[in-house]
Order: structure tokens, then sequence, then C-alpha cells
């Protein structure tokens, strides 16, 4: 079976600072869903970049889709294959209106105005935003704003979903509707969280982030290495 992605001892540093990732090693396959844990700051958003190339590794090797990246050019294609949530909703969405919004990756991926439009209604039916298509984006609450951005992504129809911290702001029953969307979606998922919920109801498999590295985990060890953050104490944002 093709990995979607492959990494080999991948170090990343920002330019004149320490390491963040160091001998990173990860394997995605097809319909696999992987978490990534960590304590805030260990580099968990910094490793979904560098899948995308959003940042360049400074050391080692990043297969995607079966073949190496490094360039910009190589990127755009692993773009348009694996789709990243970005942790804050406010970096995602930049259109006008909900539909814009969400129909912009489609269209962008050369799917007629009519195409485009139908995805994009059936990722926000699907995501409990029936009739949000009109409303004024910047005027939506954080959890709203924060489903939004997870339908924007999906509307993509990407191989891979790259998630960071899908859940925050999320109520109850936001939280629960995305949980069952998530887990019928075929495509391979790479979900970085401190939400043991999340990761209880999805993940395959749960690797902890610590010191530069991956490491594998049980499922009796995940709940003990989530760390309790400011994120999932918060209290939820109502979408509506």
């Amino acid at each position: 079976m093709t990995l979607l992605f492959s990494l080999q001892d991948v170090g990343f540093a920002y330019p004149h600072g320490p390491a963040i990732l160091s001998r990173v090693n990860f394997e995605l396959r097809p319909r696999e869903r992987v978490a990534i844990i960590g304590a805030n700051g260990s580099g968990k958003t910094t490793l979904l970049h560098l899948l995308v190339g959003l940042c360049k590794p400074t050391a080692g090797y990043l297969v995607a889709f079966g073949a190496a990246r490094s360039s910009e050019a190589d990127f755009r294609e692993v773009r348009a294959r694996a789709a990243l949530l970005f942790q804050d909703p406010e970096d995602q969405l930049f259109c006008p209106t909900v539909l814009e919004d969400v129909a912009f990756g489609p269209l962008n991926l050369g799917k007629t105005r009519k195409q485009a439009v139908g995805i994009a209604e059936r990722v926000l039916l699907a995501l409990g935003l029936e009739g949000y298509g009109a409303r004024i984006t910047h005027k939506l609450s954080g959890g709203e704003k924060r489903l939004v951005s997870l339908a924007a992504v999906l509307a993509m129809e990407p191989d891979a979903l790259l998630l960071d911290e899908p859940s925050n702001g999320l109520d109850t029953a936001a939280h629960a509707r995305l949980i069952h969307h998530l887990a019928a979606l075929p495509q391979a998922l790479v979900l970085v969280s401190h939400d043991e919920r999340l990761i209880e109801a999805l993940a395959t498999r749960t690797l902890l982030l610590r010191d530069g590295e991956l490491q594998t985990l049980n499922r009796s060890e995940t709940s003990d290495a989530t760390p309790d953050t400011t994120e999932s104490r918060q209290q939820p944002l109502p979408i509506s």
C-alpha cells in the first residue's frame, strides 16, 4: 500500500533558534487516523505545517504521495491532496460570506462555479450549517468559524486531512456532530488535539511528540500523556 506521507529523521529549527523537531520518523497510510499529542510548544503545529510545505525541514527527508518533496511546486501538488485545518479559524477564512469561503477550495482546484457551490452546500449541511451560506463570515461566533473552516477543508475532497485542534470552542452538540462526521469519512486523518474524547473516538493510533521526537502510545497511555491545557479547559462557544 502506497504511503501518503513518510518522514525520515526530519528535523526543524527556526534560524538562530533551537531545534523544535529532531529525528522525527512518521508514516501515514490511506484511511489511517493518527492522533498527535504533546505539550504546548512541543512542535505539533510545526509538524503539520511541514507536511504541506508551509515550513521546510532543516534535516531529513519528506516523501508525500510517492514522491520526495522539497520545492514550492512540489508542495502545491501536496496541498491539493492534503488539506490543513489551521488552529486559528482567522487564518483560514477570508471571503465575505460563508458560501464563498467554503466554495473557494473547489474553485481553486478547477471545479465549475455550479460544482463548487454544490459541494459547499453539501458539506455545510453535513456539519449542521444549513442556511449559513449567505452569512457574513467575520460576524460568526468562534464555534461557528471553527465549523466553517472545517467545511472549507472538507470541501476540497482531499486524500488526507490534517486537523489542528478541530474541536476547540465547540459546544456539546457541535462536538458530537464533528465526531460523527469525521468518523464516517474515508480519508486518512492526522489529528493534533488535546481533546481526549475526540482522540478516543477517532484515532487508530496515538503518537506523543516530546523532546522533538515522536513516540507511539498504547490506549492506556494516551489519557495520562494528554496535557491538561488551557485549550482543553476553556468554555465552549455556542455555534448558534
